[in-house]
């Protein structure tokens, strides 16, 4: 449990389950406590990402006229004690600070790139800032990679049909060269699409929530989380934190080609991510001693 947990983690953990251990655990009403535990750890996971998402809109509605700091300044300050006292309080693993501090760097860099180029823009002025890029932009691909880094290890997962990882990381380096290279050169993102497609295939994912094991394609996964940012993407843009040039005058909902664009991000998050939690590959049944898992979707375990 060390390894999966924090200690204060581990404290919430057993808490957790002496109020839920007596709930029913099959029927509707035990698949209710199932997916109840799964909205719990998912918010868990998010935690960085959700407290400095809801800073952005709060600071949005509220921030004085007249203030003594410029907004994207406080929010860069407060993405950083944020990440200290998760860090003090035993909510996160130094490991998953170290992924934070990565994904700003490469967001960061994007960011540069991107808004030299008119890609977006961030309308409001500030100290702390790189270029036209205000530093705080680069926590919010931290908040990516502090959620893959966070569930990862929250919800135990283990791979079936994991690739190699010279093809994930080929592939990610190559998302990456696209997101600057399609200014000069063919947007060659569909080719991207088919590659994660063939790489990623047969790749499951396998995660415990409460009392079971359960598995979901890997590239499912990849969409879901995507559709989440895409989501954010639109609160940020609401609250004129940044903005895309069609929306400077009137504010419209983020384009769909954007969550293609944060699809193919989950691959460079990914990869990532897996330098820091090296991938856990599920016991076939010959390591299982020669235990065959249940044919449905919904693998019983041992809790730990």
């Amino acid at each position: 449990m060390s390894r999966r947990f924090t200690s204060v983690e581990a404290l919430i953990d057993r808490a957790a389950h002496r109020l839920l251990d007596n709930l029913p655990s099959s029927g509707i009403s035990g698949s209710l406590v199932e997916f109840l535990v799964f909205g719990l750890k998912q918010a868990w996971a998010c935690l960085f990402g959700g407290l400095f998402l809801g800073l952005v809109l709060l600071t949005s509605l509220i921030w004085p006229e007249h203030a003594p700091i410029y907004r994207y300044d406080f929010l860069v300050c407060a993405a950083i004690t944020i990440q200290v006292l998760m860090l003090l309080f035993k909510l996160e693993q130094p490991a998953e600070a170290v992924v934070i501090l990565a994904f700003h760097f490469v967001g960061t860099i994007m960011e540069l790139f991107k808004t030299a180029h008119g890609s977006w823009s961030y309308p409001e002025p500030s100290v702390l800032h790189i270029g036209h890029v205000p530093l705080f932009s680069g926590f919010m691909y931290a908040a990516v990679g502090s959620y893959i880094a966070r569930v990862t290890r929250i919800l135990d997962f283990h791979y079936s049909g994991y690739p190699p990882f010279w093809a994930c990381a080929s592939l990610a380096v190559a998302v990456y060269v696209n997101f600057f290279a399609h200014h000069y050169v063919w947007d060659f993102r569909y080719v991207l699409f088919a590659a994660t497609a063939v790489v990623f295939w047969r790749c499951e994912v396998h995660y415990r929530v409460f009392r079971f094991r359960h598995r979901m394609p890997l590239l499912l996964g990849f969409a879901l989380v995507a559709l989440f940012i895409w989501i954010g993407e639109n609160i940020g843009t609401w609250s004129k934190t940044w903005l895309y040039p069609n929306q400077r005058i009137i504010w419209s909902l983020v384009s769909l080609e954007k969550f293609g664009s944060w699809y193919l991000l989950m691959i460079i998050s990914f990869v990532l991510v897996n330098l820091v939690h090296k991938p856990k590959h599920v016991l076939s049944a010959k390591e299982r001693g020669g235990l065959e898992s249940p044919p449905s979707g919904l693998l019983s375990e041992e809790r730990p």
